[in-house]
């Protein structure tokens, strides 16, 4: 079957600094990309599609295209602030991308198979790869959508230098999605303490509590859905549209709650990397050594 990989890579990556989805981490100057999409081609996916911002065009085909190009069929989609519904227009002062909803919609007119999103600055690791294509094998819809996301337990996907946005789950006895808060995560003294982006109370959660990273699986009926809701989510952030984000996870909650998808939570062994912050870079070097050192990648990835 035809899978798709769907990879966000037009963040500003404020926190980093500079362009962090092309920042160097493997010993023949892999970038975090170049694992992703070894990880999907070895677990079946044959089409990979990038978000970039247009400006980044260039560089993106100058680097991990050219690399990739010959292995994998590859587009590339440009999220553009203007892509809005009739009738709007972008506001005077807005310089970040819509979000990630948004920029899931920007790629409606070039995939038509089922498809995963991923990050493009997240290492996930192949076990994760490897559970969400066999999801892909299996999804199938019945009285409404069936979708999936790979959760992640908290305690593996935290840095030492700051606070990371992870998505928090709720999960049902069925491995069902039940609620998802969108949180400002850190490790403080042994707690690990969760500050959702909503200014709702902070709260603790225990070291095994499932955490989104922005891995999941969807069918191509997603993106009617959130155009859908586009006007909508607009029209509500009026009072703060030079800021605010259309987020998948917010998308997904009310899917569920209207009852037009439910969304399985899959687990994985996999422990997540990442570069949140500039010192972060040392730790996802050295864990990509181990990991090739353990046989899990070549020193030379496309060779």
């Amino acid at each position: 079957m035809n899978k798709t990989l769907l990879i966000l890579a037009a963040g500003m990556g404020s926190r980093f600094g500079g362009l962090k989805q092309l920042e160097p981490f493997g010993p023949n100057n892999e970038f975090i990309i170049d694992y992703s999409v070894y990880d999907a081609i070895r677990n079946g996916f044959n089409k990979i599609v990038f978000i970039i911002k247009k400006e980044n065009y260039d560089i993106f085909r100058e680097t991990i295209g050219n690399r990739i190009e010959g292995k994998i069929k590859v587009e590339y989609v440009f999220q553009k602030l203007d892509n809005l519904p009739k009738g709007f227009k972008v506001p005077e002062n807005r310089v970040k991308p819509w979000g990630t909803a948004h920029a899931i919609m920007c790629a409606k007119d070039v995939i038509n198979e089922p498809f995963v999103i991923i990050n493009a600055d997240d290492f996930y690791g192949n076990d994760a790869f490897k559970v969400v294509s066999n999801f892909l094998n299996t999804m199938n819809k019945t009285d409404k959508e069936h979708f999936g996301l790979v959760g992640y337990k908290v305690i593996n996907t935290l840095t030492e230098n700051g606070s990371v946005k992870r998505g928090v789950c709720e999960v049902d006895s069925n491995n069902k999605l039940t609620d998802i808060k969108e949180c400002s995560i850190e490790k403080i003294n042994n707690d690990i303490i969760a500050k959702p982006l909503n200014n709702d109370k902070e709260f603790k959660i225990e070291e095994d509590t499932r955490v989104s990273m922005n891995m999941m699986a969807f069918s191509k009926d997603i993106f009617n859905y959130i155009e859908s809701k586009f006007e909508k989510f607009l029209i509500d952030n009026k009072d703060n549209i030079e800021k605010c984000e259309y987020l998948i996870p917010d998308v997904l909650k009310e899917g569920i709650d209207e009852n037009y998808c439910d969304v399985e939570v899959l687990n994985t062994i996999s422990k997540w990397v990442g570069v949140t912050y500039k010192e972060d870079k040392e730790s996802v070097v050295n864990y990509i050594k181990e990991q090739i050192d353990k046989g899990e990648y070549s020193s030379k990835l496309w060779d």
